[in-house]
């Protein structure tokens, strides 16, 4: 990585005054994203974007603010802007830049530097090829609603005037299809994907028969009936419901009154089945990252032990509201100050296979794809409610499609409801991992 980012921030950090306490975050990034519709390129763009983010705390009052050039005059600028904010700022004890708390960065292979030289036409035979596997795929795919692939190339620093000195720099990339598939008037859609760091990585036949197989099993869906079933949650359904139960663990939702969880320290909210954990230093994470927005170290986080809440995830900025120490869980953009998120949650797994878990299944529903789940779900209550679809479980074999229906629980009654935990983990483009999940007792409503 070149020193430059890094300059840049020791440059405005060097210019601490008196009691201030300065923190620059400097940003590069590069994507790429190629669309391709029937055999060309429907859409090509290749943008980089920079750009510096200054906090300064004063008297316990903070004043930020961010520009999105390297220019050393709009630097100094946004430098003295900060400074400016201050004074408009309100009191808060808590406030204060993080400080070096002996966690060293693990050593991690996120940047692939042969990204850098593949070139612009091998991207959009990548896009091209997918497009043509997923309509090869199957006989009654009528059409592709996207077939696209992305890379980034990400660089920060983080320095503060506390001691915190990180650089970090990553690559990923994807690809990802939408496939139509027909029959006898119903049309179906359904996706696939493949991650990696580098474009060697990605599976474009995986990408695509997964497309073509989640569409064209639910040709022929019907309503289902009103009842209680026991459903099967695909991965990628799995990884929605975690990413939303990950954001009611943070220290900021609790301090905010916006946690289900928030006097439930130490107590079982779940199977025992369920060890949820945020790794961000896990490097077949779509997300992992060497430090946080505050520039700390990530760490292997265990915020659901065997059944029982045993942690939120902090800031620097919660964890002195709460009285307790950051979890190297700062996230951020060069646009704003820190909040607090979890970066690469994933379920532990258990020891069998999808297929193997349907077979245990009487009576039930393979949940394929969900709709409107961020909104559908209150974060204080837990209840949730969530458009539907995907495939009758009958004497362990998967039966008719269904769709236009709703599955709908408790986030609380879920996780204590969980009968297995499938072997599947799978990393996608997004902060969670997914895997199969058996939830009992859950309300269905169709017709």
């Amino acid at each position: 990585m070149s020193d430059e980012l890094r300059d840049i921030a020791a440059s405005v950090v060097a210019d601490v005054r008196g009691d201030e306490q300065i923190e620059v975050v400097v940003v590069r990034d590069r994507d790429t994203e190629v669309r391709a519709y029937e055999g060309a390129v429907e859409s090509l763009s290749s943008a980089q974007s920079q750009g510096i983010g200054v906090r300064v705390v004063s008297g316990h009052r903070q004043g930020f603010a961010y520009a999105g050039s390297f220019d050393p005059d709009v630097v100094r600028e946004t430098l003295e802007e900060a400074r400016n904010n201050v004074e408009f700022a309100s009191t808060d004890e808590s406030l204060g830049l993080a400080e070096p708390d002996g966690v060293e960065p693990a050593d991690l292979t996120l940047f692939d530097e042969r990204l850098d030289a593949v070139d612009t036409d091998r991207k959009v035979d990548l896009a091209i090829e997918l497009e043509a596997a997923v309509r090869a795929a199957d006989g009654r795919i009528s059409g592709i609603e996207s077939a696209e692939y992305v890379d980034s190339v990400s660089e920060t620093a983080v320095l503060t005037s506390t001691g915190i000195s990180a650089r970090s720099r990553e690559t990923s990339c994807y690809l990802a299809a939408y496939a139509l598939a027909e029959a006898e008037g119903d049309t179906q859609t359904g996706f696939g994907f493949s991650v990696g760091r580098h474009p060697d990585d990605l599976d474009v036949g995986r990408a695509a028969s997964d497309a073509a197989m989640r569409a064209t099993r639910l040709l022929g869906a019907v309503k289902p009936g009103s009842e209680r079933v026991t459903v099967v949650l695909d991965p990628f359904v799995t990884a929605q419901f975690v990413a939303i139960l990950g954001a009611t663990l943070s220290g900021e939702a609790v301090l905010k009154g916006r946690s289900l969880f928030a006097e439930r320290l130490g107590e079982d909210v779940a199977a025992p089945s369920i060890t949820l954990v945020d790794d961000p230093t896990n490097e077949r994470a779509f997300t992992a990252t060497e430090s946080d927005g505050e520039g700390l170290a990530t760490r292997r986080n265990v915020l659901i032990d065997g059944g029982r809440l045993s942690m939120f995830v902090h800031n620097s900025y919660t964890a002195r509201r709460m009285g307790t120490a950051s979890t190297g869980s700062a996230v951020r953009g060069y646009t704003s100050t820190p909040g607090v998120g979890c970066m690469a949650l994933a379920l532990t797994p258990g020891s069998k296979s999808q297929d193997a878990l349907v077979a245990d299944v009487e009576d039930g529903v393979l949940i394929q794809g969900v709709s409107g789940l961020h909104s559908g779900v209150n974060p204080v209550s837990g209840d949730f409610s969530t458009g539907a679809e995907g495939l009758r479980i009958r004497n362990g074999t998967t039966a008719e499609p269904l769709r236009e229906f709703t599955i709908a629980s408790t986030i609380q009654r879920m996780l204590h409801d969980v009968i297995a935990v499938g072997d599947d983990l799978e990393w996608l483009p997004m902060s969670a991992a997914g895997v199969t999940l058996v939830v009992g007792d859950v309300m269905m409503s169709g017709s």
